[in-house]
C-alpha cells in the first residue's frame, strides 16, 4: 500500500514543470525522440544516485554542509545559465542546424540530463525529505529507500516517456523553423531564469 501511495506522490511531483522537463523537451524538439529519451535516462540516473545517497545517508552530508551545498548550488546555476545561453544563441542564428549536428548521438543529451540533476542540491534535499516519509515503521530503512528510489525512477520514465511521445507526434509543427526558434528562445529564457533562481535562493 505504501508503494502505491508513493507512486501517486511521484506522479504529482513529475507533473510539476522544472529543470528536468525543460531540458528533456528541448532535447526532444531539437534532435528527436532518441535525444529526449537519452536526456530522460540521464536525469533518472541522477535521481537514482540521489535516492541511493539518501538511502545510505550520504545526502545528509550535503544537507549538513553549507559550503558543499553552496558550491553545488552555484555549479548547478552555472550549468543552467550556460545551457540557456546556448539555446538563445541557437535561436538567434536563425536557420536550424542539421539534425545530425545538434547532438552527437545519445552521449550529449544523456550527460546534460545527469549533469543538471547531480548539480542541483535541491534534488538531494528533496530526496532526503521526500523518500523517508514513505518508509513504514519496522521496515529495513536502506532497503526500503532503495526500493522507493527505483519506483520514483520508474514513474519518472513513464511520465517523461509520455511527454516525449506527445512532442514527437507534433514534430511536423514543432519542427518548423519559426516554431523551433521560438521554442529555443523560450527554453533559453526558462533555463536562465531557473539558473538565476537557484543561484540567489537559500536552502
Amino acid at each position: 500500500m505504501y508503494l502505491l501511495a508513493f507512486a501517486g506522490a511521484c506522479v504529482l511531483v513529475a507533473m510539476v514543470p522544472g529543470v528536468s522537463t525543460a531540458i528533456i523537451l528541448r532535447q526532444t524538439v531539437r534532435a528527436g525522440r532518441g535525444s529526449g529519451l537519452a536526456a530522460t535516462l540521464g536525469n533518472e540516473t541522477g535521481i537514482l544516485l540521489w535516492g541511493l545517497a539518501a538511502a545510505f545517508g550520504l545526502s545528509a552530508l550535503l544537507v549538513a554542509s553549507q559550503v558543499a551545498y553552496d558550491i553545488m548550488r552555484v555549479a548547478g546555476a552555472v550549468v543552467l545559465v550556460v545551457m540557456g545561453a546556448q539555446a538563445l544563441w541557437h535561436a538567434r542564428k536563425g536557420a536550424p542546424e542539421p539534425e545530425g549536428e545538434v547532438v552527437p548521438g545519445w552521449r550529449g543529451p544523456y550527460l546534460a540530463g545527469v549533469g543538471t540533476c547531480l548539480a542541483n542540491p535541491k534534488a538531494a534535499v528533496f530526496a532526503m525529505s521526500f523518500l523517508p516519509q514513505f518508509v513504514p515503521p519496522g521496515q529495513n530503512v536502506p532497503v526500503t529507500l532503495v526500493t522507493l528510489a527505483l519506483v520514483w525512477v520508474a514513474v519518472d520514465l513513464l511520465w517523461y516517456g509520455l511527454l516525449i511521445w506527445a512532442v514527437a507526434k507534433a514534430k511536423a509543427w514543432l519542427g518548423r523553423p519559426a516554431v523551433k526558434r521560438r521554442l529555443e528562445q523560450i527554453s533559453g529564457v526558462v533555463l536562465i531564469g531557473l539558473g538565476v533562481r537557484l543561484a540567489v535562493e537559500s536552502r
